[in-house]
């Protein structure tokens, strides 16, 4: 059940769109400024301190739930459509596809979509797309496997600042996008209409794993694939992999992207760096492709990225892998251009 405090905002730490850092009573803690309005230091905030007091991954920050310096909070909603349903915290985000005038594309037209089943995959992927195609345009799809709000990403507000991508979509729960969907497919939809040359869908920061054979998050990663190739989009799946983690189930290719695959019903495009062992998937197409210094491009970009806490230098393995995701994707990019040149 949760727990809760109230106390004073002793500092303001950091702010952005939908986000403040703050310290209560010298005590971390965030504010998700969409749902229950900025804080200024000197005001009595209600914390949640659940998740810090079981020791949960959140990294050691409170979440503030309500500003007891404000009588009322009310901003204007995108539409009709609730996010955080039934909670205390139901918001009108709106979605856009109830939006007047608002046509889905027929089908996807063999748009490339990037499952995976990490968030840090994210910037792999794109960083070796956009050095491969420089000209492709990333979308991001935000699923609600995760972390709820999009600005609490770090990662993402980085990867905008390098431009490295251009669109966010938050599908079902999750909100704080440019776009807000109902769901995963409708997601895909918005980004292709959004004019994206391939759709990354990843679940958010704080993944949910357990040591049972179905208890993790990125088992998403299947009803990604499925949904991506029955829209008549093109999917790829980047395999987790780890050449440092100390647990069996994700040292080498991790068995969670394997349970993923082995759920998904239409083929995915697997792609492995070049001299590595191909695993046995008989259901997808798995390839080798060769794989650009991923660490150093994103050193280039200036974004940083970790993965357990690790980075390119702890864990080469990971990002390399990840990165294969990217050369499949921008491989497909290109072929999808050139499909679409032969038609003018």
């Amino acid at each position: 059940m949760p727990s809760f405090r109230t106390g004073a905002v002793t500092a303001l730490l950091s702010e952005r769109p939908g986000l403040q850092r703050v310290e209560v009573d010298g005590r971390r803690a965030y504010v998700l400024t969409q749902l229950t309005g900025p804080v200024a230091v000197g005001d009595r905030v209600v914390v949640n301190t659940t998740a810090v007091d079981l020791g949960l991954g959140t990294g050691g920050w409170d979440v503030v739930h309500w500003n007891l310096a404000r009588d009322a909070w009310s901003v204007p909603g995108g539409g009709h459509i609730m996010k955080l349903r039934y909670t205390s915290l139901q918001a009108d985000t709106g979605a856009a596809e109830e939006v007047p005038g608002y046509e889905p594309p027929g089908d996807l037209a063999g748009l490339p979509v990037v499952a995976c089943g990490l968030h840090s995959q994210l910037a792999c992927v794109a960083v070796v797309v956009r050095h491969l195609v420089p000209g492709a345009r990333v979308a991001y799809v935000m699923t609600d496997g995760g972390a709820l709000p999009l600005a609490l990403s770090d990662l993402v507000v980085a990867l905008r600042a390098a431009g490295l991508v251009d669109t966010t979509v938050t599908a079902g729960q999750a909100f704080g996008g440019d776009l807000e969907a109902v769901n995963v497919r409708s997601a895909l939809d918005l980004a292709a209409g959004a004019g994206a040359d391939l759709a990354v869908v990843a679940t958010g920061p704080g993944v949910v794993g357990t040591s049972t054979p179905h208890g993790f998050s990125g088992l998403e990663v299947a009803s990604v694939v499925d949904l991506a190739a029955k829209g008549g989009g093109h999917p790829i799946v980047p395999l987790r992999f780890s050449g440092a983690d100390r647990r069996d189930r994700h040292r080498g290719v991790s068995r969670q992207s394997l349970v993923a695959l082995e759920h998904a019903h239409a083929r995915a495009v697997v792609p492995v760096p070049t001299g590595e062992p191909l695993p046995g998937l008989k259901h997808h197409d798995v390839v080798a492709v060769d794989v650009p210094p991923v660490g150093d491009l994103l050193a280039a970009a200036g974004v940083v990225v970790t993965s357990m806490g690790r980075g390119p230098g702890d864990d080469p393995g990971f990002f390399a892998y990840a990165g294969a995701g990217g050369v499949a994707a921008a491989g497909a990019v290109g072929r999808r251009r050139a499909a679409r040149d032969s038609l003018r």
